[in-house]
């Protein structure tokens, strides 16, 4: 079906669990899969902590199948209770919803050997909801050579249509990511670590979940030789685009310093990787919008601003959902793949063509 005679819009809604393991992120958006004409609540749903640990111990399995079943029901039944608690909140009855975007939970990612891994069980969600699912986005996409990843670059771009370019979003959540936009250029990767090595470290050090606000890290020192020695890490000398695992920085250790000089130097590590992403884009950013958990914390957006060009600021100040986005992108996608449109470009995910992706499941 050509785009040009596409004009339908509906109701979708996008899940979304990230590498951090907080929990899941269910949003709603009225679109025809091109553009966005109106944004609908949002609603997150955390992960009790027993099921945080559990899921967690299922990183770098290399199959779907070897995820045991009780976390795969687990998982999707949050799924269930997180659109099911959105849908009251929007008064939204199933029958006015054209399709979920289930993202499902990565919990290893390898597109180096054609892998990709993302659990959760779409006919489950379908049957529970009775509607239909798209689901496995990025397994087509790293079959066809491509990385899989990033996804949301299509949905930035739809929304980022009337901003001022070239304008970067930087996504930083357990990875973080950037889309880079300029008129029609739209360039895509994972620049490196976002939270996650800052939350693991201050959840093993001091049992907190987070650096609330990044006030413990602005206490530390960054260790600058650790630092040095972190981005030889061949990933840094790849061409883009490119995308990777959360847990392929195998060598980054603070485990020997203090909480506050741990935080301080992860921190410099997703700051400094932004850094050398930023020499990527064919033209400095004129604003750099920023999503995803990292946004709350102030030490790390003080420190983007001052190592990037271009206004560092979260993406409220452009009147977006920071919280919400990367759900309402897999709601945006999951209609794109219902219509067959493409969700991966070759500059976004390095696929050969524009491609489409996910599998769409009907409720029995």
């Amino acid at each position: 079906m050509a785009e040009e005679d596409i004009n339908n819009a509906e109701w979708c809604i996008g899940l979304m669990s990230g590498t951090s393991l907080d929990g899941v992120d269910a949003a709603l958006i009225k679109t025809d899969g091109h553009q966005v004409f109106e944004e609908g609540p949002s609603y997150y749903l955390a992960y009790p902590d027993d099921f945080r640990e559990r899921l967690r111990h299922c990183f770098g399995l290399d199959e779907a199948k070897k995820a045991p079943n009780e976390i795969v029901k687990e998982l999707t039944d949050f799924h269930i209770e997180a659109v099911s608690l959105l849908m009251e909140v929007a008064r939204l009855p199933a029958s006015e919803i054209g399709c979920i975007g289930f993202h499902g939970q990565t919990i290893h990612h390898d597109p180096d050997n054609g892998i990709t891994v993302q659990i959760g069980d779409g006919q489950r969600l379908a049957d529970a909801l009775e509607i239909k699912v798209v689901y496995d986005f990025r397994v087509d996409d790293v079959a066809a050579g491509g990385e899989g990843a990033p996804l949301a670059p299509v949905y930035h771009r739809a929304l980022a249509d009337g901003l001022e370019h070239p304008v970067a979003i930087l996504n930083i959540g357990g990875v973080a990511n950037v889309t880079y936009l300029d008129g029609e250029e739209m360039i895509a990767f994972d620049t490196g670590a976002g939270n996650a090595f800052m939350d693991d470290w201050i959840l093993r050090k001091a049992g907190l979940k987070f650096d609330d606000g990044g006030n413990i890290a602005r206490q530390g020192k960054v260790d600058q030789s650790r630092l040095a020695s972190w981005f030889a890490n061949s990933y840094f000398q790849r061409p883009i685009p490119k995308s990777l695992d959360r847990d392929q920085f195998k060598q980054v250790d603070v485990e020997n310093l203090s909480l506050e000089d741990g935080l301080a130097t992860l921190a410099a590590f997703t700051v400094e990787a932004v850094y050398k992403a930023q020499n990527c884009c064919p033209k400095p950013p004129k604003r750099w919008l920023v999503c995803g958990g990292g946004r709350h914390n102030q030490y790390l957006m003080d420190q983007l601003n001052q190592r990037l060009d271009g206004d560092v600021v979260a993406v409220e100040d452009v009147e977006w959902d920071g919280d919400a986005l990367e759900a309402q992108a897999f709601a945006f996608t999951a209609k794109r793949a219902v219509l067959g449109l493409p969700i991966s470009f070759p500059k976004t995910t390095g696929v050969s063509e524009n491609k489409t992706g996910g599998k769409l499941i009907y409720p029995k």
